[in-house]
């Protein structure tokens, strides 16, 4: 099927990938290639071309212990990582040689009560198990999920589990980990948890390690923990991004916290997901009628969804390539505008959704105006598009990252 003059199926690109990775040797693997592999095809295709030498890897390796926490949030990423096909959430656990203690979506523990009678083991009792975890187990990866509260006025009080503070619990559990993945973006930034309201300051909702795009309202700095923090954005999370940043931890393919500066962003985000110098737009199957200057504004047509309100021009991620549901579809693909879910000021950066960028004024600019005087120096659609990208450049594209630098980190080609 053909969108603007692009084809949607990914299956050529997908054998000419086989055919690029399939031979190389993955016991010798360097953190780099790792990389190159895992971004370029994805969970479904790397797990079918390396499946039997990972399993020999992990043979050799202990299992890597998860503890998975959910804090303010609506246990979407939990949601997205049960539809993930292949490999599916089991798939991943023992693919990966994971232990999960904990994960109170999943697992069969329940509260307090158990058929009306107080429940005192582990084997029954969810708060009981978590609390013997946290005493007992040390160096196994963190999964948070969801925002941490700090209201009101410091307290931690708006978010209980089992009696005690969550804020408590996420601490001790945190300084016990090797790394903590912030899963989703209520556990990233915060996210809708911190949206603008009138009682946002009362609430106090923080992200792991930033608030909105503050750092220094980052749970983990308040409390002075400073165990390694991956971030894994999106409203949800991607299954790929989430199984395949924890997978290279498991396999040591990218050892914390040493190699971390090299495959973060300053988002704490990893570059192959999330990379500094392409956009949603620039693989958008709609791209070659914005290119025209062809415009949908109304739902429902093929055309180019930005006076729709789409965020793709600086949204940095590989939605457009990696695509979801089955590796199938993404937002415009499917008729939505991209709301900017994996950017850092999300929701607050990229409202309202479905306003033009342009109308909102959210840059402070009005590109109609800075365009109509491009065009009439002589810029066409793709000098217009240039320009749309400058003016609307995100912080993470003003600290020198350039194209061949970004290409080069996150093992991609010039």
């Amino acid at each position: 099927m053909l969108y603007g003059g692009r084809r949607t199926s990914n299956e050529s690109l997908n054998e000419s990938l086989l055919e690029k990775f399939k031979n190389l040797d993955f016991m010798k693997m360097d953190r780099r290639t790792f990389i190159k592999a895992v971004g370029a095809l994805g969970a479904s295709l790397f797990l079918q071309t390396y499946k039997s030498d990972m399993a020999k890897a992990l043979s050799d390796l202990p299992e890597t212990k998860v503890v998975w926490l959910h804090g303010v949030m609506d246990s979407g990423c939990t949601i997205s990582m049960l539809d993930g096909g292949t490999p599916d959430i089991l798939e991943f656990l023992q693919l990966f040689n994971l232990n999960l203690l904990y994960q109170e979506v999943l697992m069969m523990q329940q509260g307090i009560f158990v058929d009306g009678k107080p429940a005192n083991t582990s084997d029954l009792n969810s708060e009981i198990l978590l609390e013997e975890i946290l005493e007992k187990e040390k160096g196994y990866v963190l999964i948070a999920e969801g925002a941490i509260a700090n209201g009101p006025h410091g307290s931690g009080k708006y978010m209980v589990l089992g009696g005690k503070i969550y804020r408590d619990i996420f601490e001790k559990a945190a300084r016990n980990a090797s790394v903590i993945v912030a899963i989703g973006q209520c556990a990233t930034h915060s996210g809708v948890n911190a949206a603008e309201s009138d009682i946002v300051g009362l609430l106090d909702h923080r992200g792991v390690a930033f608030t909105m795009e503050d750092s220094s309202k980052g749970i983990v700095d308040l409390l002075g923990i400073d165990t390694p923090v991956i971030n894994v954005n999106g409203c949800p999370a991607h299954p790929d991004w989430v199984f395949l940043t924890i997978g290279a931890v498991a396999l040591g393919k990218i050892k914390v916290p040493d190699d971390l500066p090299e495959v973060l962003d300053r988002w704490h985000r990893p570059k192959v997901f999330y990379p500094p110098d392409h956009t949603v737009h620039e693989n958008c199957p709609r791209r070659g009628y914005y290119d025209r200057g062809e415009f949908e504004t109304t739902v429902g047509g093929p055309k180019c969804l930005w006076k729709l309100g789409c965020k793709g021009p600086y949204s940095h991620a590989d939605c457009a390539t990696r695509h979801w549901n089955g590796h199938l579809n993404f937002c415009p693909q499917a008729g939505s505008p991209c709301i900017g879910c994996v950017q850092p000021g999300f929701p607050d950066s990229t409202r309202p959704f479905y306003v033009e960028i342009e109308d909102a004024g959210i840059v402070g600019t009005n590109l109609d105006t800075i365009a109509g005087v491009a065009i009439a120096g002589g810029l066409i659609a793709a000098g217009a598009h240039a320009l749309r990208r400058t003016v609307l450049k995100k912080p993470e594209e003003k600290e020198g990252i350039t194209e061949d630098t970004a290409s080069e980190e996150i093992g991609g080609e010039k």
